[in-house]
């Protein structure tokens, strides 16, 4: 453990990807207070946090959307820098529940916003997404690649939040933000005491792959083979959650240290290598010795046929560079679904 840095507020910390960077956080030195409402996480996730980082965390259960409950959480601690994670996050559902996702991921991130203002609290990482690219016309992506218009109203939050926080460090003295722009978390720590629990049917590739795997599904839905990819199915980035997590610490520890060359600035979060949903899949099979039945299916609305990063910028800007081997992270991943299940 590295000296005491500073105390981070983490929203949505109960989440996989919140859950993976309060230990990075913690392991680099800083203090977290989690928040969280549950609504898309489990209480065992800040259990899983404590018993890797062998200690209590401060964890409060707090609705984002609801600014007193939120300004009780500022006025009980003291913390230079939130990470704000709290937010709807499943593209197809989006699709057909706009309002729901409009309202909850936006009213939340503001109220966090107006509260860093009226606190003066002056750092904001703002957990953004690859999705806002669109159907990019170039490929790989650059931090510079036009947005295209949002497939989907969750990519459109997020093009939003992005809009939202940069106008704010325009506007107010001592506000600095960061947005990581994530491109396909999977994996999972290898203690398997965190990882990603989706409830109900999950919307995300791996958690469906190991939970047929475990055979709790039936059979994996493959959405579309006739892509204009090598094999027909779409072309993503997928980047290890641990991986992922250490470049949240890096972009805080670049605010805290003062060492932005702007007041806003933007960070592409990924391996820069693609990979296709059936690579995916026969990888996960491969190099965990199990079978996933597997069916092609219409394509998923909302869906872009391929994107991956191009992560220059952070390498360089944050020092940050995505490490873990694809086979070990699927092997995580598998271990995680096993331990959740009980599965020896």
């Amino acid at each position: 453990m590295s000296e005491y840095k500073d105390t981070v507020l983490v929203s949505g910390g109960a989440g996989y990807i919140g859950t993976h960077t309060a230990v990075a956080l913690i392991e680099a030195g800083y203090d977290v207070v989690i928040i969280d409402n549950f609504s898309n996480s489990e209480p065992t996730a800040i259990e899983g946090v404590e018993k890797i980082v062998g200690r209590k965390v401060t964890f409060e259960k707090v609705d984002t959307c609801d600014i007193n409950a939120l300004r009780g959480v500022f006025e009980r601690h003291e913390f230079s820098t939130v990470i704000h994670f709290a937010a709807y996050k499943a593209v197809g559902e989006s699709m057909h529940e706009p309002l729901k996702y409009y309202m909850n991921n936006l009213v939340s991130y503001m109220n966090i916003l107006e509260l860093m203002k009226e606190f003066r609290r002056p750092n904001v990482l703002f957990s953004s997404s690859a999705t806002v690219y669109g159907d990019a016309e170039t490929l790989p992506v650059t931090e510079q690649t036009p947005r295209q218009p949002a497939t989907s109203p969750y990519g459109n939050t997020k093009q939003i939040a992005e809009d939202i926080l940069r106008d704010c460090c325009r506007a107010y003295e001592g506000f600095h933000g960061i947005a990581l722009r994530y491109f396909n978390p999977i994996g999972a720590h290898p203690s398997a005491l965190i990882g990603e629990l989706p409830r109900g049917v999950p919307n995300n590739l791996i958690p469906f792959i190991t939970q047929t795997a475990a055979g709790i599904r039936e059979c994996l839905s493959v959405f579309g083979n006739d892509y204009d990819t090598p094999d027909g199915t779409c072309l993503r980035d997928y980047i290890d959650v641990l991986d992922l997590a250490k470049a949240h610490v890096a972009a805080v520890n670049r605010m805290v240290d003062g060492k932005m060359k702007e007041k806003y600035e933007i960070f592409n979060v990924g391996t820069g290598t693609p990979v296709s949903v059936l690579e995916l899949l026969n990888r996960f099979i491969k190099a965990n010795g199990v079978d996933v039945p597997y069916k092609i299916v219409a394509r998923r609305e909302g869906d872009v046929p391929a994107v991956w990063a191009d992560t220059t910028l952070a390498n360089k800007e944050l020092g940050w560079k995505a490490e873990r081997d694809l086979d070990d992270t699927l092997r995580a991943s598998w271990n995680w679904e096993k331990h959740v299940r009980g599965i020896k």
